[in-house]
């Protein structure tokens, strides 16, 4: 029995239902759609992209022809671990009661709601599900809106900043760090991310605290702990957190509730499985089990939790947390650990930086400058994490590093790793061989 039906969930969906034919799957989701690529949202309501429906790649109508039982627009109420019974009621208030076998948990996460008021005043908005999207795209086509403040300079807070200036709307920025992205990037490349955003018109309130906002019938503004701001409409986008309300008293969870599970995404139950944003995974950075929610390590773990639950071994090799963004064409990627996260981790963390052009100073068009970040353990010299940045497509790089924080390589191994040259592409002395060579 699956419950949950979005990317970790179809992705062990289908392992099971392609891999296993002769396993019944029973899946129940709470939503009227499934597979809906949230990384989109920015860019539908920002105009980048006219048509939704390349959103959504699968269907229920797709796992039922696979002979799955799906229940959609139905709801969990209840899980008896030790009789192995699920109770649900679907939209018409019907109740249903399943017993199961083997139990995937893929309730993913819900969007953070900080303790302030005014959290229920019209024309305030969450960001997670197609309908949340739909609701401030239709917001942002009224003409009384005309000010918008973003809550959150996490990845959908700038990336939802830059989607409502790119519909004609003042955008306020709000973010109790000093800068956004923090959590992905250190400040030196920050900054340039920071500067991007003013140039391109959004008011940035970094180091402000949202305490209130002010309305009534509808949103007047936000207020913070350093002054009021008017705005027409409010976006909350500081963060998600684990769904795992059904199972949180009984499994063994991380202290932010979310399933502890092992490689095989089994949890403290041994016929209970859990993937996605639901669910920790191993971090291969920090050694540890974390919660990281990506779309990337949902589909991974529910591949290794289908086959598990069908009787194939298989084991996660951990993750990285891989992660970029793209905001007014400035591109930005990372992997494992920042310096400050880091220091957090009890490592002794070193880094080093470069900045040069990605191709030859003779190649004048489609060219421009490239920074990069690696950092490393001073003692052991293990590389911790990268991140790089540019209006060039350089993200493919951030893939080797990646690869080498999950193989535990040291910086001196990339010092002179064998990497191409042609001046189409890069040059011969690049930025990841210079950052490496700078390392004392």
């Amino acid at each position: 029995m699956l419950i949950g039906a979005n990317h970790a969930g179809i992705a062990a969906a289908n392992t099971i239902l392609d891999n296993y034919p002769e396993n019944e799957l029973v899946i129940f989701d709470g939503n009227s759609n499934i597979s809906y690529l949230g990384c989109g949202t920015a860019l539908f309501i920002g105009r980048q992209i006219t048509e939704t429906e390349g959103l959504f790649y699968t269907s229920p109508e797709k796992l039922e022809a696979k002979k799955a039982r799906v229940f959609m627009e139905t709801s969990v109420k209840s899980i008896e671990f030790d009789a192995k019974k699920v109770y649900a009621k679907d939209k018409n208030g019907r109740e249903i009661v399943e017993n199961y076998d083997k139990l995937i948990l893929a309730t993913g996460s819900l969007p953070i709601a900080p303790p302030i008021k005014g959290l229920e005043t019209p024309n305030v908005s969450f960001v997670k599900t197609f309908q949340d999207g739909q609701k401030i795209d239709a917001l942002l086509d009224r003409p009384d809106i005309k000010t918008v403040a973003v809550v959150g300079a996490g990845y959908i807070g700038v990336e939802l900043a830059e989607a409502v200036k790119r519909r004609g709307k003042q955008a306020l920025l709000f973010e109790a760090a000093n800068t956004s992205l923090s959590a992905y990037y250190d400040e030196w490349l920050t900054r340039d991310m920071d500067k991007a955003l003013a140039d391109n018109g959004v008011q940035l309130h970094f180091g402000e605290l949202a305490q209130e906002i002010e309305g009534g019938d509808t949103v007047k503004g936000v207020i913070t702990n350093k002054g009021k701001y008017a705005a027409d409409a409010v976006i909350m986008a500081i963060g998600f957190r684990p769904n795992s309300a059904l199972g949180k008293d009984i499994l063994d969870t991380l202290p932010n509730g979310a399933y502890k599970v092992n490689r095989e995404q089994r949890t403290s139950n041994k016929d209970v499985y859990a993937i996605g944003d639901c669910a920790s995974v191993f971090y291969n950075a920090a050694q540890n089990d974390a919660y990281i929610a990506l779309a990337t390590n949902a589909v991974r773990s529910g591949i290794i939790a289908g086959h598990n639950v069908c009787g194939s071994a298989l084991e996660s090799p951990g993750v990285q947390g891989s992660n970029g963004i793209c905001i007014f064409d400035y591109k930005m990627v990372s992997t494992g650990l920042t310096s400050g996260a880091a220091e957090k981790c009890g490592f002794l963390p070193e880094s080093v930086q470069y900045e040069d052009l990605q191709k030859p100073a003779f190649i004048r068009e489609n060219n421009g400058k490239v920074k990069i970040r690696i950092v490393f353990d001073r003692n052991t010299r293990r590389i911790l994490g990268a991140q790089m940045a540019s209006y060039q497509d350089i993200s493919m790089g951030i893939h080797l590093f990646s690869l080498a924080i999950e193989e535990k390589i040291t910086i001196d191994r990339l010092k002179l790793l064998d990497i191409f040259f042609l001046p189409h592409f890069n040059q011969p002395y690049n930025y990841i061989t210079m950052a490496a060579l700078s390392a004392q």
